[in-house]
């Protein structure tokens, strides 16, 4: 059981199990299924045992969608259990973003009127013990405060608490990016170059979020002095000195600085805007960020191949390929063409 601890064990099993995951030739076969045949045919690809467990209680997407969160849960909780010391750390830094994510999917359950089985059938599936008190806040919760003061002894509580109660779900939504953000960069305070590779990918991350909400306000006709109460702080492409010059100039301001950055492509994101904006959807724009992450973290991933790197790609692919699967499952099922799910998968 020693080996449970060792870095390279660990890392090795992350490498191994990233490279099981269903690579773009297969993700092009399941597009091209009908419903019916991708229930199977995700059980076939690592999704059977999951399937098998809701089957006598769901069907059609219910059933794959509610197979997919629960093998994922148990991945990411199997893998943190492998980890110890500094490399547990470093993954739990970014593994912990999931409980923030559970928690905005109680708050848009509430604010929404979601059926409590709908959630249970899907997003939180009620067969996890994991997903147990989540789904006991949305039942008793009356509204989005009464949800807020049942989630004030989590990590991020007093984060939510602090939102004034007038407020809409956006904020709370923007208060849990904040501190999740704040948090994590807080924790990798160490040396190596590990760390640092980290701390840029979440950074990255960062510059990401923010941008896509300038991006949105400036659509939507938010004055530029209240766009910065949406941004995160830890950037390095918008840092937060320059927040005030995004305050005054907005969108502009932002295209300045991402013009001016030796470390980001801005003739290729130009190209993006100008194929979003012929689209009327940011969704060119979330595909390329998405895409430039998952290029950083892959060569994180290479350059340090013993270290907890390679453990939180794996951890990223997985999400992603589960994310892809519901996507298609749900595509096919809603009647969208095989080559709307290919423009959004591949």
């Amino acid at each position: 059981m020693v080996l449970l601890g060792n870095t390279p064990y660990v890392a090795a099993r992350a490498k191994s199990r990233r490279q099981k995951l269903a690579d773009r030739s297969r993700l092009r076969q399941l597009i091209n299924q009908s419903p019916e045949q991708l229930t199977v045919a995700i059980g076939e690809i690592g999704y059977r045992a999951e399937i098998d467990i809701y089957a006598g209680q769901l069907t059609g997407g219910d059933l794959v969608e509610a197979a997919l969160t629960h093998n994922l849960e148990h991945e990411l909780e199997n893998m943190l259990s492998m980890c110890n010391g500094k490399i547990r750390g470093m993954v739990e830094t970014y593994t912990s973003r999931f409980e923030y994510h559970n928690a905005k999917v109680v708050l848009r359950a509430v604010v929404n009127d979601v059926e409590l089985e709908k959630i249970a059938h899907s997003i939180l599936p009620e067969l996890n013990d994991i997903n147990t008190p989540w789904l006991k806040i949305i039942e008793s919760a009356d509204d989005l405060r009464s949800a807020v003061v049942q989630m004030r002894r989590k990590s991020f509580g007093p984060a939510l608490i602090a939102v004034p109660e007038d407020s809409r779900l956006s904020d709370y939504e923007d208060a849990l990016d904040v501190h999740y953000f704040k948090k994590a960069l807080t924790s990798l305070n160490g040396k190596g170059a590990d760390v640092r590779f980290l701390n840029e990918l979440l950074a990255a991350e960062i510059d990401h979020r923010n941008l896509l909400n300038i991006l949105e306000a400036e659509a939507v006709g938010i004055s530029s002095e209240n766009i910065t109460a949406m941004l995160v702080p830890g950037g390095r492409l918008v840092p937060t000195r320059a927040f005030s010059s995004i305050a005054a100039g907005g969108k502009d301001a932002a295209m300045d600085l991402l013009r001016g950055s030796g470390r980001f492509d801005f003739p290729e994101f130009e190209a993006i805007l100008s194929s979003s904006k012929e689209m009327n959807s940011l969704d060119p724009v979330i595909i390329w960020f998405k895409e430039r992450e998952h290029a950083i973290m892959k060569r994180m991933s290479f350059l340090h191949p013993v270290s907890a790197l390679p453990v939180i790609h794996y951890v990223a692919m997985k999400v992603q390929e589960v994310n892809d699967l519901r996507f298609i499952i749900r595509g096919r099922i809603a009647g969208l063409s095989i080559e709307v799910l290919e423009a959004h998968i591949l």
